[in-house]
């Protein structure tokens, strides 16, 4: 069934503090294994997603491990303090890490249409992350994790068929490259959270979003008719033409 509006909406940044959980995991790591091998484990959690396309957390682990493993240079380390940061990152309250008034944003535009959650990520953490932080339940379950996101909108449009899509991200690149292939079909809405978001010159390398919120509580503020019916008409009026 083609429904008029769907939201698609991301999580790291928009829905949930994920540089807060950086920020968290970054002491922890370090705590655990010295500033030294914490870097080393950033860099190559840096290189995955170079590789990858998306932030791998465990995956890093692991291959830091491997490597670790190999070094010479590294034959005092203790790999059992990584089963600790990896246990760490699986039992993190997330739940913690939600926006103010995410849930209820949620609940308001579940009103005008389906929410689904769109984002990237690896297929253990993430959906654990959405799950424990409550967000699946409070889309009854419609979420979709993939690598590039914005290179799956034909397998979104098969999934949740819409008139209208309305994005909500807190990353500027992904919303001007939903645009760029969608146009009027998505109505782009930018969330002031996270540093993508609040990186200005980053901001102004891309299309301008069609929306710009302070936080993504704000969006409760919004009354959709007014916001977005034009784009909605716009549509309308292509498809009877």
């Amino acid at each position: 069934m083609i429904k008029d509006v769907v939201f698609l909406i991301d999580v790291d940044n928009t829905l949930l503090d994920a540089d807060k959980l950086v920020a968290d995991l970054k002491r922890y790591i370090e705590f655990q294994i010295g500033a030294a091998d914490a870097a080393r484990y950033w860099a190559i959690s840096k290189a995955m997603r170079t590789e990858q396309g998306y932030v791998d957390y465990l995956g890093a682990l692991q291959r830091f491990r491997l490597e670790t493993a190999n070094c010479k240079g590294a034959p005092n380390f203790d790999p059992q303090h990584l089963p600790r940061i990896a246990n760490f990152l699986i039992d993190y309250p997330f739940a913690e890490r939600i926006f103010p008034r995410a849930f209820e944003v949620l609940e308001h535009l579940g009103r005008f249409g389906n929410c689904v959650i769109l984002t990237d990520g690896d297929v253990v953490l993430q959906p654990r992350k959405i799950q424990h932080a409550g967000l699946w339940d409070a889309v009854d379950g419609r979420v979709l994790i993939y690598v590039h996101k914005e290179k799956m909108l034909a397998a979104i449009e098969r999934q949740y068929p819409a008139r209208h899509y309305v994005l909500i991200d807190d990353k500027p690149r992904i919303l001007a490259a939903v645009k760029k292939q969608w146009q009027t079909q998505v109505t782009t809405v930018l969330p002031l959270q996270g540093h993508y978001a609040l990186d200005a010159m980053h901001v102004k390398s891309f299309i301008a979003p069609d929306l710009i919120v302070n936080e993504i509580g704000a969006l409760m503020d919004i009354k959709f008719p007014a916001t977005f019916q034009k784009t909605v008409e716009v549509i309308e009026q292509a498809a009877s033409a």
